[in-house]
């Protein structure tokens, strides 16, 4: 990545909007066990996650609010979670049987956000990490994104392990994959929003510069940044400043820093 770049608590996304947001397939997108407690409490509280069961240990399901009980519940023991998710997942003591959520479209999200007067919106650049992708989905649903556009063709599979790093984002974050990245963010742009590379050569310092109400930030994958399309798609650059003694960020770390940014802005920043 280069130099110095990576590169709702809020009401759910994955409420009515992402309900319109999503088209059921027939192709399943995800594994049918999440594991942990943010992931599960959050996939309970999903109106668009079908949750089929719950299997917890005694103490995990007494962390259960009452609303939160609406899947069928089985006490159950560490050991019999550990068969369902594997013996290295840190499940807490709670794991979840659910059906996939269905495909996200990024026209469907552009409808969704004509009323909305700020939105931002995520893109990656061939960043192929689940835990690097999960990671970033917590932290765009700590600063209220709107979703995350990812290439098909290198984007990681939705799996438990990235559900877990999500910490509940995968279901307050539309994720949406597209087939190319160039042209979803042409289509972005044609909709209002101003797209933003973040890029360690950039010129521009993300702190000090004036956004738009409606952006998409884009980040490279790790080691390699953006990619010339992509770099060429973007109505502007700008870097994060970091000491020169370190060479770059972690892209999830990077991603956590800018939308902080980018919401500190929102929220009457300079």
């Amino acid at each position: 990545m280069p130099k110095s770049s990576a590169s709702k608590n809020r009401s759910s996304p994955a409420g009515s909007d992402q309900k319109r947001a999503r088209k059921r397939t027939g192709k399943s997108t995800a594994n049918r066990w999440l594991f942990g407690h943010h992931a599960v409490v959050a996939a309970l509280e999903n109106p668009a996650r079908t949750v089929l069961q719950v299997k917890a240990t005694e103490n995990a399901a007494a962390k259960l609010a009452e609303n939160q009980r609406n899947a069928p519940l089985s006490l159950t023991n560490r050991s019999e979670i550990e068969s369902l998710v594997g013996k290295e997942a840190v499940h807490q003591g709670i794991a979840a049987e659910v059906e996939p959520l269905a495909e996200c479209h990024l026209e469907d999200i552009i409808a969704t956000t004509d009323d909305q007067e700020r939105v931002t919106i995520l893109a990656l650049d061939q960043a192929s990490d689940p835990r690097n992708v999960g990671a970033i989905l917590r932290s765009a649903s700590a600063f209220g994104a709107k979703a995350l556009i990812q290439q098909a063709r290198h984007a990681p599979p939705i799996t438990p392990v990235m559900a877990k790093a999500a910490s509940g984002g995968l279901e307050r974050v539309a994720l949406v994959s597209v087939t190319n990245l160039a042209r979803a963010l042409a289509e972005l742009k044609a909709a209002g929003f101003w797209i933003v590379g973040l890029d360690g050569a950039a010129t521009d310092n993300l702190g000090e510069t004036r956004l738009p109400e409606k952006c998409c930030l884009v980040l490279g994958a790790e080691g390699g940044g953006l990619r010339r399309l992509t770099r060429e798609a973007c109505d502007l650059a700008v870097r994060i400043p970091i000491d020169q003694s370190a060479d770059s960020l972690n892209l999830s770390n990077a991603a956590a820093v800018a939308l902080y940014e980018m919401s500190r802005k929102g929220s009457g920043g300079t």
